[in-house]
């Protein structure tokens, strides 16, 4: 009786036996073309999501009990969350230089938020950056919002380019506060009135749901960065008005006692930032939090509108999705603000991994963002790149729980470095000077070991860290921090 459905089989044709040799043929042509199909098979897409300024103030790393993050929180539950993960520049662009060329600040000499890569042409003859790579190797490269410093796309990194930072209406935003003289322009925080559709993220999010959305020939990377919250902190109102009752981060009004001379001259005299005395005596430190906060839920909002896109389209099955901020950021704690520093506050970000089919876990082993490169580049099966200093997270990937040996270095300006494992932080500056703080006992940094006799007690521990970081004859290209 032959097949369901009117057909034949191997195993229904009595008149035609298959001999012993025919069965080897095959199975042995199965086998080939299951290969060539491997071989052959689609390579996953990307999805590459940059934050401006986000530091730990997520619900998944817990930094802020106010805080409302459940888009970033349901793509923390379906990869990888890396909980102690660090920038490799403390400011927006030494980190995204760092992170796009797969170089470290101590390396390419880029320190400051001047983009000279634009005026690099020998450094970017010589580096491939992370888009350029993918599409090099047959991949469509798409990018909108703040990904480059500036949303700059040098040398046409990206071939298809939407909205970007710069090229939204302005005028939009109005001024809440008064600010002294020689503030940053940007510097300004307190809820906007006009309509939601016209904000910066809204408008990134609306076209990056779009390719989500739309079939593509070719694999895609496809990169994009929401503004907020970064300065001005200029949440929608709606959001704004869904907080109440702000609650401050901790600070210690003796935190600067123990820090050496660099430490107060590198992290802490920036003549554009406010002071926390100023935030204080103002009474704008509850406000400016207050916005923060709104802008956090604001830019979790637009993710999730990207998330729903990539559910219900398309590619939801074979798109590796990587969510990063470029730096921490201070609000208030050591007594003060924006990023600019070697602290926990500044280098410790959100990054999250998450592979289709992929383990759903946590890790604390400490990684850099400089590793999204070639993680990135061995995930999708693309040749390495001989130049990248970043490891591959992919052990960390497969196994939450492995064995990994690194530890995350960070830069601020020439020769100043803070270097991050499990446990410790340890900062060294150009003049010498040191900080050392244990994780296990002062989350907040408060209490320096390398100063008086706690540095003498924890000798060893110093001299360990020290090891990791970059020797004193570094580069540099233009202005320094």
């Amino acid at each position: 009786m032959p097949p369901k459905g009117g057909g034949t089989n191997l195993h229904s044709q009595k008149r035609f036996p298959m001999n012993v040799h025919t069965l080897f043929a095959v199975l042995l042509a199965s086998f080939l073309l299951a290969g060539s199909h491997a071989r052959d098979s689609p390579k996953p897409n990307v999805l590459l999501i940059a934050v401006d300024d986000l530091n730990d103030w997520v619900g998944c790393l817990g930094g802020h009990p106010q805080t409302k993050t459940p888009n970033i929180d349901r793509l923390a539950a379906r990869g990888i969350l890396f909980t102690n993960a660090h920038c490799q520049g403390t400011m927006c662009n030494p980190s995204r230089i760092s992170l796009l060329w797969g170089r470290r600040p101590s390396s390419t000499g880029f320190y400051d938020n001047h983009y000279h890569v634009s005026k690099e042409p020998e450094f970017l003859d010589s580096h491939v950056s992370l888009p350029n790579h993918f599409a090099a190797h047959g991949y469509r490269t798409l990018t909108a919002g703040k990904v480059f410093h500036g949303g700059a796309n040098p040398k046409d990194h990206s071939q298809v380019v939407g909205p970007r930072l710069g090229q939204w209406r302005k005028g939009l935003d109005q001024k809440v506060h008064d600010k002294p003289k020689g503030w940053h322009r940007t510097w300004d925080f307190g809820p906007q009135d006009y309509e939601e559709t016209k904000f910066t993220d809204h408008v990134t999010a609306t076209w990056v749901a779009e390719q989500l959305g739309s079939e593509h020939e070719k694999p895609f990377f496809l990169s994009c960065g929401f503004y907020r919250p970064h300065v001005p902190f200029f949440p929608p109102r709606r959001v704004y008005d869904s907080l109440k009752n702000v609650q401050l981060p901790p600070v210690h009004e003796d935190d600067w006692n123990d820090l050496p001379d660099a430490a107060q001259k590198v992290s802490l005299s920036n003549p554009k930032i406010p002071t926390h005395d100023w935030m204080k005596d103002k009474k704008r430190w509850q406000l400016a939090v207050h916005a923060y906060l709104a802008c956090v839920r604001w830019t979790d909002e637009q993710l999730g509108r990207v998330l729903d896109a990539l559910d219900k389209g398309p590619h939801a099955k074979d798109t590796i999705v990587v969510l990063f901020s470029d730096h921490g950021y201070h609000l208030g704690e050591k007594q003060r603000w924006s990023k600019f520093s070697l602290w926990e506050r500044t280098t410790r970000v959100p990054l999250i991994i998450s592979v289709p089919g992929g383990v759903k876990a946590q890790t604390d082993q400490p990684v850099e963002l400089l590793s999204i490169y070639p993680t990135l580049i061995e995930l999708c099966g693309l040749p390495a790149n001989p130049k990248l200093e970043g490891v591959s997270l992919r052990p960390l990937l497969d196994n939450p729980e492995a064995d990994w040996e690194h530890v995350a270095l960070s830069t601020l300006g020439q020769n100043n470095h803070a270097v991050r494992d499990q446990r410790w932080r340890y900062i060294r500056y150009a003049d010498g000077s040191e900080e050392l703080y244990d994780h296990r006992t002062d989350p907040n940094e408060w209490i320096n070991l390398a100063f008086g006799e706690p540095g003498r007690a924890h000798a060893k521990i110093i001299e360990k860290l020290g090891t990791y970081l970059p020797k004193l004859n570094e580069p540099q290209r233009g202005l320094t921090p």
